[in-house]
């Protein structure tokens, strides 16, 4: 399955220039555990509410401070026309939760999250067990 397929059909973003105030409102309003950052329709960064939490834990008063200062800078992306298992291996290879998508222009198209490729791949495992007890009578679980 095409990793554009997998995660949400809108992604929150917001732009560098924003404030960590309105970004937490956003995870707040739109139930999300991260935004991306974008320029021109383009990923330019990440912010999680781990981030923020982190950054809180710090001891520094965050909420006026610009989104660009506390942003994941040029986060690994994915390709939305590849396959779920090359989301699964980049998700691991980079020590990531989440990937941006993006198109062939490199334009944002979505967001995969190590939740999406679980969700797939828990699917495609019920798949097969069907296939085997439907070509296998006698097996039994």
């Amino acid at each position: 399955m095409p990793v554009g397929n997998l995660g949400p059909e809108e992604v929150v973003t917001v732009s560098p220039d924003q404030t960590v105030d309105e970004v937490v409102d956003q995870f707040e309003s739109e139930e999300v555990g991260a935004v991306v950052v974008t320029e021109d329709d383009e990923p330019v960064g990440l912010v999680t509410d781990r981030d923020v939490a982190l950054a809180v834990g710090d001891g520094d008063d965050v909420a006026q401070q610009s989104v660009e200062d506390l942003m994941t800078e040029d986060p690994v992306t994915i390709q939305e026309d590849a396959e779920s298992i090359e989301a699964a291996r980049t998700i691991q290879e980079e020590n990531v939760r989440r990937l941006p998508v993006v198109d062939d222009g490199g334009q944002l198209s979505g967001i995969v999250s190590t939740d999406d490729v679980v969700a797939t791949v828990g699917e495609q495992l019920d798949d097969i067990a069907d296939t085997i007890e439907a070509q296998s009578p006698d097996y039994s679980p």
